[in-house]
């Protein structure tokens, strides 16, 4: 393989491109696990990231790596990735990570990557380098990612608002503050679970093009720790820019609308990652933010806000395949 000749350095330095990609995931998508938990009042910024890190990192005790292999060898043909596409991937999703978080902007950093890796590939081979089954399989995700969290998030109230009926609502409110800090919980592990695995996928796929792996694509352990601990790490110090718009001003929220917008969160990223798909942590939890606002009343929601969070996570895939393919070509210039 022509990138088994490139030198250690170089593969190195895009490891460490790799996981820088992740602490930046971390911090971007930090807002994900927090945002309602700090919004309801239920804990502390810092405690809530504190906890949030503690849950992304130990995901891989709970989860298999479908996700890692999908990233690694179902988005583009593993023999068209190389030290240049992955460069052009990593780079393309940095770049948008670090716009949208300065913006505020709650986008997808999992579909930044995917469509710098498509970007990338596309630049090398042409379209005949996507694998157009994951990739579809991806897309389906940006729909039905958010569309799910809404309705687990919109079913749970429902069913929360019919059973607590009669209780006083400061019994209530003082019950779900204890139930958000599960909920939380629950919806950091299911964040660290799928997210980190995407970088993984990206780190053994280099490794395995370098001929590093040998014969069969897997991903060793060391990768995984060093991808949970960076994703830990990115979330500890907190996307602030992006908690007030996902906790405060897509809807007003109370430890009960915190608590069902989270376990439906999770629940919906429990299901995708031990299905192998890699979707975006941020479109679920906005739809399940949108679906416990909605059930008060329409008018509660800022769908203004939710009509430009929506045109975002559309640009995104075209914006970083664009950018992908640009740092890939600058990429044959370097080495």
């Amino acid at each position: 393989m022509e990138a088994a000749t490139l030198a250690l350095p170089i593969v190195v330095g895009l490891i460490g491109v790799a996981l820088l990609f992740d602490f930046l995931n971390g911090l971007h998508d930090a807002a994900n696990s927090i945002a309602t938990v700090v919004s309801t009042r239920v804990l502390k910024p810092q405690a809530a990231v504190a906890m949030a890190a503690f849950f992304n990192f130990i995901a891989f005790l709970f989860f298999g790596l479908h996700v890692a292999t999908t990233i690694g060898t179902g988005i583009v043909g593993g023999g068209v990735v190389d030290a240049n596409v992955i460069f052009g991937a990593l780079m393309g999703a940095i770049v948008w990570n670090v716009i949208t978080w300065w913006l505020g902007i709650p986008s997808s950093s999992s579909h930044a990557l995917i469509g710098g890796l498509v970007g990338a590939g596309v630049a090398k081979a042409g379209w005949g380098a996507v694998v157009v089954s994951g990739l579809t399989k991806t897309a389906a995700a940006i729909v039905l990612s958010p569309v799910v969290g809404f309705v687990l998030a919109s079913i749970m109230m429902i069913i929360v608002s019919w059973g607590f009926r009669r209780k006083a609502p400061f019994a209530v409110d003082r019950l779900f503050r204890h139930l958000q800090l599960v909920s939380a919980s629950l919806y950091s592990l299911g964040h660290g679970g799928n997210d980190a695995q995407k970088t993984m996928g990206i780190i053994a796929v280099l490794l395995y093009s370098q001929g590093l792996l040998g014969s069969e694509f897997y991903v060793p352990f060391w990768v995984v720790l060093s991808c949970q601990a960076c994703m830990g790490l990115g979330t500890l110090f907190g996307g602030w820019r992006i908690v007030k718009t996902m906790g405060s001003k897509l809807t007003e929220l109370k430890p009960v609308q915190g608590s069902c917008a989270e376990t439906g969160g999770a629940l919906t990223l429990f299901a995708a990652t031990w299905l192998g798909v890699p979707v975006s942590t941020t479109h679920t939890i906005t739809g399940a933010i949108i679906g416990v606002g909605a059930t008060r009343r329409t008018s509660a929601v800022r769908w203004g806000l939710a009509h430009g969070i929506v045109i975002a996570w559309v640009v995104t895939l075209p914006a970083t395949a664009l950018v992908g393919a640009l740092f890939y070509e600058v990429s044959l210039l370097l080495w």
